[in-house]
Parts: structure tokens; sequence; C-alpha cells
């Protein structure tokens, strides 16, 4: 390029030559481009020598466009706020105007208007762009967008909570209301729809397979039809299921919440006079409930023993003084540390799908703390397997001082000291009187245990010390509790018969070590507390006309009458 030519060019003679090529003249490829770009130069000489007021241009149109808002230098539509009309235009020869004024500063004609002065008109004010910006966006005129397309804007004020709220249950009132909601109340009810619908699908082979004959055809459909309609009906029984077990525990929810009222209005207020009487009787069959368990509890056992909290606090020191320190030889506590490790493996096996009583549980240095405190009361007692299953279910329903008053009260009855204390001759007797009732309640199974050698001690003993936590499960346990509670230890052997009589049918036919292992654990059934307590109600505590007591103290050593 010759400079020397160029630089005599003057700025309007230089004007021209750009108004000439941006009016449509063809200079080929190179004249075409420019003309696209919007001057008259190369893209090589431009980006050379763009600076001064185009290269500022240059560099705010950039940054508006990552922006997103590259329409406001780059020619937007026209009526766009914030630009006028041609904006693009005027932008597109800047960049020439910018050039010419840098390449020739002193040779403009004096009528010409000063190029930094008309720049300066023609570029938006900053400002007024961001304010323009700002309307926009304030506007709500766009509409806004979703996945599939544009919505319109919302045009509502907003609402206050309770005005919401107040709609809500207006709704919800209406749709209870309403008979389309009410009929399929009324049809649900009445049968149990399947849930979902089976995967199977009946295909035909693939076509490099010979094709099937027509027998075999049909006698692939009706096993297809066969095996849906298996599916439906095992969806529909467990649907069944469902609906029946929704349908109990609402009922039960419904007569716990009787049941606690009666209890703390009419019976917890004058406890002297109500307890025996056939109304609280009734309600206390059917179990208690969870709100007030510990209170009737800690009533119906009572505290002969006189024991205070202060008591209470003077042996948990005690044990804590002798948990510290093991080596000391005390009556509480054996030098070689044997009752420490019994109490830490028995609690480790504590009721152990809650998870509480566990180390590191919430509930593990409380249940620790009863146990030694109690073997530092009643050294002649000590510990033995299964306390830590009975503290720890009072623990779930009474307070601590509560929990070690009314454990000690309870192991010293007479029924749980003769197991606890090894009273060889009390155990004989209450397993010679079980017998009795035995042999007149279940006559077929009483003899197949007699052939089979299985005694009562294989599972009456752990069944005593655990009070039937250990084979039950803990809501059924605790229904035991209730009554045993209420009738004393008559309803233990009453509870072994029921269990006995549950699983009769299956007892009939198994021998001396599966009849052990089998009552160790029985099987966790559905329905299992109904089904026991009906089998419990239907076996009464009576052989001729004596009752547990007389069958009791007229029986002699049953070793010795065996």
């Amino acid at each position: 390029m010759d400079l020397s030519k160029d630089a005599s060019c003057s700025p309007a003679e230089d004007l021209a030559a750009c108004s000439s090529l941006s009016s449509g003249s063809d200079y080929g490829p190179i004249g075409r481009f420019c003309e696209d770009q919007g001057a008259g130069l190369s893209p090589r000489e431009d980006e050379a020598q763009t600076d001064g007021i185009g290269a500022e241009v240059e560099a705010q149109r950039w940054s508006e466009e990552e922006d997103g808002d590259d329409d406001a230098f780059t020619g937007g539509a026209a009526g766009e706020p914030g630009l006028p009309p041609n904006a693009g235009a005027r932008f597109r020869n800047t960049f020439a105007c910018g050039r010419r004024l840098h390449s020739a500063p002193g040779q403009l004609q004096p009528g010409d208007a000063d190029p930094e002065t008309e720049l300066q008109s023609r570029r938006p004010d900053i400002a007024e762009y961001f304010s323009s910006r700002k309307q926009r966006s304030v506007s709500q005129s766009v509409p806004g967008w979703k996945l599939f397309g544009k919505v319109p804007p919302k045009q509502s004020p907003s609402k206050q909570a309770r005005i919401i709220q107040q709609e809500f249950e207006a709704r919800q009132v209406a749709a209870r209301c309403s008979p389309t909601h009410n009929a399929a109340g009324q049809q649900s009810r009445r049968k149990a729809e399947p849930l979902s619908t089976t995967a199977l699908i009946l295909q035909d082979r693939p076509p490099n397979l010979p094709a099937k004959s027509p027998e075999e055809t049909q006698r692939h459909r009706q096993q297809y039809e066969q095996m849906v309609a298996a599916a439906k009906r095992r969806e529909l029984a467990a649907a069944e299921r469902r609906q029946q077990l929704m349908t109990q525990r609402f009922r039960q929810e419904v007569e716990i919440s009787n049941a606690t009222l009666v209890w703390n209005q009419h019976i917890l207020p004058h406890w002297d006079s109500m307890r025996e009487s056939r109304r609280a009787r009734d309600l206390w069959w059917g179990g208690l409930p969870p709100s007030v368990r510990g209170r009737v509890w800690s009533l119906a056992i009572a505290n002969e023993l006189n024991i205070t909290a202060e008591l209470y606090e003077i042996f948990l020191s005690r044990a804590k003084e002798k948990w510290s320190n093991l080596s000391d030889t005390d009556a509480c506590f054996p030098a070689d540390g044997d009752s420490l490790e019994i109490i830490t493996r028995d609690i480790s096996g504590v009721l152990p799908s809650l998870g509480v009583f566990q180390k590191g549980g919430p509930y593990h240095d409380l249940l620790q703390s009863i146990l030694g405190a109690y073997i530092c009361y009643r050294p002649d007692v000590g510990y033995v397997q299964g306390m830590s299953s009975v503290a720890a279910m009072l623990i779930l329903n009474m307070d601590e001082v509560d929990v070690f008053i009314s454990f000690s009260n309870l192991i010293n009855r007479r029924c749980q000291l003769a197991f606890y204390r090894g009273q060889h001759h009390l155990m004989l007797r209450y397993f010679g009187a079980f017998q009795v009732f035995l042999q007149e309640s279940l006559p077929h199974l009483f003899l197949h245990f007699q052939s089979s050698g299985v005694t009562p001690d294989l599972y009456l003993l752990d069944w005593i010390l655990s009070l039937y936590l250990k084979p039950l499960p803990l809501e059924v346990a605790c229904r035991v509790w209730d009554l045993f509670f209420r009738d004393g230890e008559e309803f233990l052997f009453r509870t072994a018969l029921g269990i006995l009589k549950l699983h009769q049918d299956v007892l009939l036919h198994m021998d001396l070590i599966s009849t052990a292992q089998f009552l160790s654990h029985p099987p966790d059934e559905e329905l299992l507390s109904d089904r026991l307590f009906s089998c419990i109600l239907a076996t009464p505590m009576l052989s001729g006309n004596r009752n547990w007591s007389q069958v009791f103290s007229s029986c002699g050593d049953w070793e010795t009458s065996s």
C-alpha cells in the first residue's frame, strides 16, 4: 500500500470512498468483506490500526457481548430501549472515522464538524445504557420461560400466609364433601386394588428362529395368562393384607386414645377404689396405653421395701466407687470382677433391635447404674442373667428413681426371688403346678412331652427370668407385663400355656432337641398378639375346682413326685 498516496487524501475523500463501498459497489471479495464489516478496510489493516476512540468502543462492545447484551452494540432490533434506530450502522462507521482522523488530523475542512464531538453525540451515554438495562429487567411485559415454551408473567400480587392457608383448607373441605371423593373412598374400602401391574410380556420368537406352531402358541398363551392371573392374585392378597393392617392400626390408635382418657380421668385419680373394678380390669386386658403404662406399673408393683431416692443415691455412689476400683474385695463385687463381666455381656445383648442399651447408646450408662446399685443393695441376690432385660423394660417406661424402686420390689416377689436366687425346692413346686395345668389344658401335648422327655425347666426357666422379653416381641411382651402386674405370678404360667397352645400342632411333631430350640425363640407371626391372647383367654387356670394358688399350695416337690 502506498502510504504517501493514502496520506494525501483528504478526510472528505476518504469518507466518500467508504460511502461508495458501503452503498453496494462491487470491488471483489475484499470489498464485499469490508461492506459486511461496515468499513472500507481489510481485516488486517483494521486490526493493526484500531486505536483511540475505536478501540474504546470495540472493548465496550465485546464486554457487553459477554454479558448477553450484544444487541445493544451490534445492531439490535429497531425501537429497542436504550438504542436509537440504525445504531448498528453508526457504530460500524465509527472505526473508519477514527482511523481517518488518526491518519490525517490536520486536513479537515473548515465546515466539517469535529469528528470527536460527532462521535460523542452518536455514542450512547453509559448512564443512559445501564438505566435502560434496569428498565428492561424490571419490566413485567416480557413473558417468562418454561421448559416447552413461553408463559405469561405473573400479574397477581403476593398473598399473605394466612390467606393461603385459609384457601388451602377450604379446598380440602370441598374435596372431602364432593360426591366423587366419597364414591372413590367407598370403592377403595370395598375392594383393595393391586398397586402395580405385572411385567410379564408375551413375545414371539426372533425372526432368525423357526416360528412356533399353532399348538405351541396356544399353549404358551395359556401359560402366560395363568402366570399373569397368579401374579394379580398375589398382588391383591398383599394389598388386602396391607389394608387389613392399616385398618387394625387405626382401630388400635383410636382405642388407645380413648383408653388413655379413661385412665387419666377416672382410674388413676381413684386408684385404690378403681383398681379391682370391672371397668379397669377390662381396659387392662386390652393393654395399657404407653403414656400411662409406667405410672400404672409403679402403682401395681408398689413399694413394700420403702426405698427412697436418698437410699438409691447412696447405693449408686457405692456402685460407682466399686466400678472405678475393681481391685478392692467387697461383698458386692468379687475381686475377680465376674459380676462386671456378666453385666457388661448382658447389657450388650439387651433389646438389640432398639440399639439404645448397647455401649454408646443413650440408656447404656443408666442401665449399668441401676444394676450396679441393686447388687450393692442386695448382695445376697447379686446379679443373675436376665435382670438386665427386666431393668431395661422399666427404663423404657419410668424415671431413674422409679426404675430402681420398682426393680427392687419386683425382684423381691416370691416367684422372681425363687428363680433369681436359685431356690431349687420352690422352683420345683412351680414346675409341678405348671405340669398340672398343662395336663388339664393340653393333654395331647402333655403326653408327647412326657414321651419325648421335654420337662418344663427346658423352656420355663428363660421365660420366667426374662419375663418373656426373650421369646416374644417387645410389644407383645409389654402386654404380658401389663397383665402380670394385674393378675400376679399366675399370669406368667398362663402365658406359657398360651404359647404352647398356639404352637401345639407344630410341637406334636418335634423331638426333644427340636422342641427346645423352637421354644427358645418361637417364630414372630403376623397378628401374634391377638392370636396369642386368644389362646391365653381360652386357657383358664383351673384344675377341677382349684385355682392356681390352691394347686401351688397343695403341690409337693415336683421332682420327688415325678
